[in-house]
């Protein structure tokens, strides 16, 4: 029998079916990985103590940041379907197996398991986008598939502590566990590897040697979420604690700003299509979030909540909106042998940014208050605008 010869062509229907499965496949890691967080109303009510809960939760992000450079090179040598449906179907398994165990140590295990399975989707997918979509359209599908994460939070927050709070936390674990399992099949049935340029010595030389470009990208991207992470961590409790607002209330603006930020992610990748750049609206995006939180800065420290209300949905949605521009241009330079292992490099910076923030952050506002870490954010913004490299390429 003759192999199978790889497909070259696919039509603007198939092309769009893959960016729907990539960015269903990442939401669901997004719930696995953002969501189970929720679990600790229930976790603390069924007895555990608050540093063990908020230990066992943090083991699918200790998972995920410790494979997504091992997940990239698989994709770079076997290609983006096989990831996909491994990455999901282990994040099904694991979530199925948790919700069934006793043990706590298996419990903590599996959710560890769960997490290397969420990793798999961050590369891939976007692979899969870079891939399929030509330049000219490539900026819009990679911010519609970076809205996968606000998404995963927002459905989370909304299904995970009700499900636990009604039906334990073995059926909560299914939300995610399931839609992974959906997403298994999803891609197994609908994505098709993109094709790939015949290989040369120069197409396979590490495009990090001799060239600082991705690493300067990587480091813009760490700087710029914080204010992010700044933002989705502490926003709530500091609307609730300083603003005198409900947890309701609260808890409703910044579900709000979650949509919001998904929204402002799929026209960052639009504006980058239209103009031919990833970098220059890169830039754009470092000097606005840091115009923004330094005006939240202002108006947090002198009280003023009629501007500084907006202007923490403003930062929220701008400070997001990089994302996809760099993620799109790590792809594009690092090239289609090296990008699995740029966009896991990629994202293991920013991960381990934000898994910094809570406690470093935290500390700050002990001791200082909000204001103080919201003008770090904003310092942290401004650093990143000279680091953005100079856009050579159309």
């Amino acid at each position: 029998m003759r192999p199978t010869a790889p497909v070259t062509r696919i039509g603007d229907g198939r092309r769009w079916l893959m960016l729907a499965l990539g960015v269903f496949a990442q939401t669901s890691s997004s719930i696995f990985i953002h969501g189970t967080p929720f679990l600790l109303p229930a976790l603390t009510a069924r007895g555990d103590s608050l540093a063990s809960a908020g230990a066992l939760v943090a083991l699918p992000t200790v998972g995920l940041v410790c494979t997504l450079i091992a997940w990239g090179y698989v994709v770079d040598r076997i290609g983006e379907r096989i990831v996909l449906v491994a990455g999901t179907l282990l994040m099904f398994v694991a979530g199925v197996a948790a919700a069934v165990v006793d043990n706590p140590v298996a419990f903590g295990a599996l959710l560890f398991v769960g997490g290397i399975g969420a990793a798999s989707s961050n590369g891939a997918s976007g692979r899969v986008i870079v891939g399929w979509f030509p330049p000219d359209r490539r900026g819009l599908a990679m911010g519609i598939r970076q809205t996968a994460q606000p998404l995963g939070v927002g459905i989370g927050a909304l299904t995970i502590p009700w499900v636990a709070a009604n039906h334990g936390i073995p059926a909560a674990l299914l939300v995610p566990a399931l839609m992974a399992g959906a997403a298994a099949v999803g891609c197994l049935v609908g994505i098709i590897d993109p094709p790939r340029p015949a290989a040369k010595a120069a197409d396979r030389a590490n495009p990090y040697r001799g060239d600082s470009t991705l690493w300067r990208i990587h480091g813009v991207s760490i700087l710029l979420v914080l204010p992010q992470a700044t933002l989705w961590t502490f926003g709530l409790l500091w609307l609730h604690v300083d603003l005198g607002w409900s947890l309701a209330a609260a808890g409703a603006l910044m579900t709000a700003t979650q949509f919001l930020g998904a929204a402002g992610r799929i026209g960052a990748g639009a504006w980058s299509d239209r103009v031919g750049s990833r970098l220059g609206p890169l830039r754009q995006v470092a000097i606005a979030a840091a115009l923004a939180m330094a005006a939240l800065t202002v108006t947090a420290w002198t009280d003023w909540w009629w501007a500084a209300v907006p202007l923490m949905v403003a930062a929220s949605v701008i400070s997001v909106s990089d994302n996809g521009l760099a993620f799109t241009a790590v792809a594009e330079i690092a090239g289609p042998f090296w990008s699995g292992r740029g966009l896991g490099i990629q994202n293991t910076g920013q991960n381990l940014a934000i898994a910094a923030v809570p406690p470093l952050f935290g500390a700050v506002i002990t001791a200082t208050g909000f204001p103080v870490v919201y003008a770090l954010a904003a310092v942290a913004a401004a650093a990143a605008v000279p680091l953005v490299p100079r856009d050579s390429r159309k």
